[in-house]
């Protein structure tokens, strides 16, 4: 019974370490990525003075920060090792402000498609660095709305009933110490933000439809912004999958036993979290003709220096 026991945990202690390289490799990779593509955003100045790749960067920035904070819980709760109350509320609060900034900015990028093509005479003059900054200031505090509700809820009971504030179990939300209304209210906020911003950008998509129906509309300029919403409505749809990530688990399990579902829970996270959060910079890096030559370069540059630091003596 010794020698089952002793080797039942080096099978399970072997496939956690599996499943940690089967995650961590390609997240560092796309996290290499999209690194890159965010100084590539801050190299030149059509970048930071044009509006849209503004935009942009602050949706990579919110995909890049997700990732990485989602993979270091992923890795925390895969060793098992427990955090104290504090840092754990630190990183579920930085993960909740984030998880909302993708959609905000989505519908901000395709009120900008939409103006450009339905109004381009007066897109200069609605669409301009100031107001972008402003409105960026603007998705930051509404995604940090719903935080400081369950802070303040915090402030109100602090740690009643616990000697310690060493957690006893992993880092998650469903364990930090919030009430059924403050779960109540991240409920509703989250289908709100959700639902507004599914509704902002069909109704953009279907405007420039619309508008290039009209014989009045650049063609070519109308297909480009076309086929840029569609990319956002992709975009909204996986990060919406995300907010379904948790009821779904509670469903699954129900039916089946713990093991398995560990391993759906893998797979869920790979195939909802991290893969929504890998997709921008392939989608809009590599698709965007004025980004994909600078973003390449500095890739390759980069892979280029450290390779040859390995070769160096």
């Amino acid at each position: 019974m010794s020698n089952v026991s002793v080797l039942s945990a080096d099978r399970s202690l072997l496939e956690r370490a599996m499943l940690c390289s089967v995650t961590t490799v390609p997240c560092c990779v796309f996290l290499f990525v999209n690194c890159t593509m965010l100084f590539s955003l801050r190299s030149k100045a059509v970048f930071r003075d044009t509006c849209r790749y503004v935009l942009l960067y602050n949706l990579l920035l919110a995909d890049t920060v997700q990732l990485a904070v989602s993979q270091v819980l992923y890795i925390l709760a895969a060793l098992r090792l427990r955090l104290t109350y504090p840092l754990c509320g630190f990183f579920i609060t930085l993960n909740n402000i984030v998880l909302r900034i993708s959609p905000l900015t989505l519908v901000v990028m395709s009120f900008d498609r939409y103006v450009a093509v339905c109004y381009p005479l007066r897109h200069a003059t609605i669409v301009t660095m100031g107001k972008t900054r402003g409105v960026i200031c603007v998705i930051w505090a509404i995604s940090s709305v719903n935080v400081f509700f369950h802070i303040s809820f915090l402030m109100e009971n602090p740690f009643e009933g616990h000697n310690s504030l060493q957690m006893e179990r992993q880092c998650s939300t469903n364990y930090i110490l919030l009430g059924p209304v403050a779960a109540m209210f991240a409920k509703v906020y989250e289908l709100t933000v959700f639902i507004s911003a599914g509704v902002s950008v069909s109704f953009s998509y279907i405007g420039v439809l619309v508008a290039a129906r009209s014989a009045s509309t650049d063609k070519v300029s109308a297909r480009k912004a076309h086929k840029t919403l569609l990319l956002h409505l992709v975009q909204l749809g996986l990060s919406l999958s995300s907010t379904m990530f948790k009821p779904l688990l509670g469903v699954i399990s129900q039916i089946i036993d713990r093991i398995t579902l560990v391993r759906v829970t893998i797979i869920f996270y790979v195939c909802v979290i991290m893969l929504p959060r890998c997709l921008s910079p392939l989608i809009y890096g590599l698709g965007d003709q004025t980004i994909r030559p600078v973003l390449l370069h500095h890739l390759f540059c980069q892979l280029t220096t450290s390779v040859s630091n390995h070769v160096a003596p």
